[in-house]
């Protein structure tokens, strides 16, 4: 690794970025989740687009926004963000004409984060992401985020008490919630709202209608802080609703409240 100097140098709000990842090791161990992270969501954006599938397309370059404000590169978010809003608006037009600005701004942050590693091993970066739809068998946290960075973050801040399950996206959420619902082995969920394929809500429906709300309680951690979302996610029996960008003390005071929350609902 190069000194953090050299993004400070080149413009990357690091210091933001540890308010989320609270020390440079920290940042310097997940970065390289980053760069794989953004790598596919570009080439996923390019496939949406030529398909015109602007809903799907939003919602990845939501993460995609997301995950570059985590990590200070917020030239590339504020590009992301103004696709977010063109695509949430149907405007496929204005996609398709500057989505090369998109990709040219990701190559850009691509090379710089390479030149900070300074040649580490991509590869075994992205080995760190587990989904894991078997049966549990010790007290699990399980997180449903289309984010590696969230997902693997949440792993650290964790995994010294508790085993950390995680999802990609609702449909695998189910699989797990449904491997285990005759066990009390997950202990709590911490579930994102809007991700591809299998929204939250969809989870949420599922776990509404097999009553299993009380028995694994769940609380939300999402970027969209709308009014509408929130009171659509409060008609569910959820404990409570993290906003992101988050840090671990925000993270751990949300788990405390939700554990406290399924020993009160114990029959």
């Amino acid at each position: 690794m190069k000194s953090i100097q050299f993004l400070k140098d080149k413009g990357v709000d690091v210091d933001k970025s540890l308010e989320l990842f609270g020390d440079i090791n920290t940042y310097n161990d997940t970065i390289g989740e980053f760069l794989v992270g953004i790598h596919n969501k570009i080439k996923n954006l390019i496939d949406l687009m030529n398909k015109g599938d602007m809903q799907n397309y939003s919602i990845i370059v939501h993460s995609m926004k997301s995950d570059c404000k985590y990590f200070g590169f917020m030239k590339l978010a504020n590009l992301a963000y103004e696709h977010e809003m063109k695509s949430k608006a149907g405007d496929l037009y204005y996609v398709t004409n500057h989505i090369n600005d998109l990709i040219f701004e990701t190559n850009n942050t691509i090379k710089l984060i390479q030149e900070y590693m300074n040649g580490e091993d991509e590869k075994e970066v992205e080995q760190l992401e587990d989904v894991n739809p078997d049966v549990y068998n010790k007290k699990t946290i399980l997180v449903v985020d289309d984010s590696n960075i969230i997902r693997n973050f949440v792993k650290r801040v964790f995994s010294d008490e508790y085993n950390v399950g995680t999802a990609n996206d609702g449909d695998e959420a189910i699989k797990i919630i449904k491997a285990n619902k005759d066990n009390d082995f997950i202990v709590t969920i911490l579930l994102d709202l809007n991700m591809p394929k299998v929204d939250g809500f969809a989870v949420l429906d599922y776990m509404k209608e097999n009553k299993l709300l009380k028995k694994m309680p769940v609380s939300i951690i999402s970027g969209d802080s709308s009014k509408e979302t929130i009171d659509r996610a409060f008609k569910y029996e959820i404990v409570d609703m993290l906003e992101k960008p988050f840090n671990d003390q925000s993270v751990k005071m949300i788990i405390e409240k939700t554990l406290i929350y399924k020993d009160m609902k114990k029959d």
